[in-house]
């Protein structure tokens, strides 16, 4: 029999529930719950649901994927740049495994068409050198490194004095890859609850108690009175992967250790593209050496042979909880930051026409370390962080988080699942 709770539109099913009023608001006990739907929630609730567990999916926003999993540069990594066993260059590689053989099985749109990290500047030379090692020691196959004419052979729109090629980078359709996941999900009897908000939380006997919104009342908030929940559900198994809002969120589950919970940097970055193009200049993705807080203004080949180059990184703060929860960030490109674009792009593509570039869209990089600090891996909080069967925080889950995701799911599941 199923069982649901209706509160003005807020719906929630579950099998064999029991719910009770106290204090004003239902309880509810469940079995899984997953925060967010970005690509590695979705990921996490699949891998959940096919393991026999009944999963319900938490999203604040109309539908699935509107974060960072749908502006990014779609591209499926090598696992090159990440330090040696770390989580970034464990769970890329695993991956990008992973992701190749399920979107070739599912037929989501991809391609595997390599890429080319240049450096263009003898200077540079010694950290393209540094890459190639890394990389090595990463364990990613076919890294060769090019002289700079080898380079400009194989594409003759670039220019560089040498040049690092991956074979193994790709790119992939974001939206499709969710859309194919979701279905699997829902397959499996996972039930994904859009306009819901998970607000805060507290443990009481070793369990997660979550307190649930509509997101439609967190956006009539008016930042200083107190927020009233309809519902607190009582999962046996909790997975925060609210991307953006993650840090914040768990800092909102009163009896966890908050120092134990790094404090998140946001990296804006924008992507424009280019027009008037019948026929793209490059055939693989184009990296320069990379920057502080990012890869670099990189030119990214969509599926359907659109030119698009970034991002950029420009560090925001001042990004009350609430507004991190709903996804308030300010997206919007404006036209005149294509010239601060221009003298990056023509380091290796020099022939870029001046009027060239159109204002694309912009992303949110949810990281762990600040400007001039080294880059932070993935943090992935169990019990041992925090002392609480069956909770886990992902926390600063970025660049390589989307070719990574299907391998989280994995390790979560593996790790932590009882």
């Amino acid at each position: 029999m199923i069982f649901s709770v209706d509160l003005n539109g807020l719906q929630f099913y579950k099998y064999k529930t029991q719910a009770s009023k106290t204090f004003g608001r239902v309880k509810e006990k469940v079995d899984c719950v997953v925060i967010g739907a970005g690509v590695v929630g979705i990921a996490i609730a699949r891998e959940l649901a096919l393991k026999g567990r009944e999963v319900l999916v938490l999203e604040s926003a109309p539908t699935f994927g509107t974060g960072t999993s749908s502006r990014n540069s779609e591209v499926i990594h090598a696992g090159i740049y990440y330090p040696l066993n770390s989580l970034k260059a464990l769970l890329c590689l695993r991956g990008r495994e992973l992701l190749y053989k399920y979107c070739s099985q599912n037929d989501v749109p991809h391609k595997q068409i390599g890429k080319l990290i240049v450096s263009t500047r003898p200077s540079d030379i010694p950290k393209l050198n540094d890459l190639m090692k890394r990389g090595t020691q990463n364990g990613v196959d076919g890294l060769r490194m090019l002289e700079g004419y080898e380079a400009m052979k194989m594409e003759p729109e670039l220019q560089c004095v040498k040049a690092l090629l991956s074979p193994a980078s790709g790119i992939v359709d974001s939206h499709s890859l969710m859309l194919s996941l979701v279905g699997e999900a829902e397959n499996h009897r996972t039930v994904f609850s859009y306009n819901t908000t998970v607000v805060g939380g507290h443990l009481e006997g070793n369990c997660m108690h979550l307190y649930i919104s509509e997101s439609k009342d967190l956006g009539n908030w008016n930042g200083r009175s107190s927020l009233n929940p309809e519902l607190t559900l009582i999962p046996k198994f909790v997975v925060n992967s609210a991307g953006l809002s993650a840090p914040a969120l768990a800092k909102r589950f009163d009896g966890l250790n908050t120092d134990a919970i790094p404090p998140v940097y946001y990296a804006r970055g924008f992507y424009f593209t280019l027009a008037n193009t019948r026929v793209a200049p490059f055939k693989r993705l184009i990296y320069p050496i990379p920057e502080d807080g990012g890869l670099g203004v990189h030119v990214t080949l969509g599926l359907d042979g659109l030119v698009k180059f970034g991002p950029n990184v420009e560090w925001i703060d001042g990004i009350d909880d609430i507004s991190s929860f709903l996804n308030k960030f300010d997206y919007s490109v404006n036209a005149s930051h294509a010239e601060m674009f221009y003298p990056e792009i023509r380091k290796y593509y020099p022939s870029l026409r001046d009027g060239s570039l159109e204002p694309g869209y912009a992303g949110i990089r949810p990281k762990l370390s600040g400007p001039g600090q080294s880059s932070a891996d993935f943090v992935i909080q169990g019990e041992e962080t925090h002392g609480v069967p069956g909770l886990v925080n992902l926390l600063g889950i970025e660049s390589p988080g989307l070719t990574s995701s299907m391998a989280i799911a994995e390790y979560v599941a593996t790790r932590f699942l009882r």
